[in-house]
């Protein structure tokens, strides 16, 4: 009997940490939008050949990578930005343990410039700047994300 006691007490010590009006303590992938200024701010500095600071790289990345979650949701493609963010989107076969079947690959600069259309999903994949495995990784549809701008 003291067993079932005490596994009572933790499912309502469970119970009563699931309070709605308690916001969650993970914060979402980056509150920007996709016209957020570091996206803007990474777009002049590559315009002037200036290398950007990593904070604004990063919080680009990171906002470009929630658009594309939001107009891609699902979790059979993950898309990598290393070594700022990466996220599962694209409706189907859902990934959920070791290595995920369908990857895509790129450095943070390829990423916001494929994002902003900078640059073409091909054009990207033909020299090498994008690495994509499996059959479902093909995002050109989805890209650009944001109008091309510059």
């Amino acid at each position: 009997m003291g067993n079932y006691a005490l596994s009572a007490d933790v499912t309502e010590a469970r119970v009563s940490l699931q309070r709605p009006d308690v916001p969650s303590y993970r914060p979402d992938v980056s509150p920007a939008h996709p016209n957020s200024e570091p996206v803007a701010t990474v777009l002049r500095a590559l315009d002037r050949g200036v290398e950007p600071g990593r904070d604004v790289i990063r919080d680009a990345v990171r906002a470009l990578l929630s658009v594309l979650a939001a107009r891609a949701p699902g979790r059979s493609v993950e898309v990598r930005v290393p070594p700022y963010g990466a996220i599962q989107c694209v409706s189907g076969p859902r990934h959920t343990r070791g290595t995920p079947a369908n990857v895509v690959e790129t450095d943070p600069v390829t990423w916001i410039l494929l994002a902003t259309g900078r640059l073409d999903w091909t054009e990207a994949r033909r020299t090498g700047r994008v690495h994509a495995s499996g059959i479902r990784t093909d995002i050109s549809d989805l890209l650009p994300l944001v109008p091309a701008s510059g």
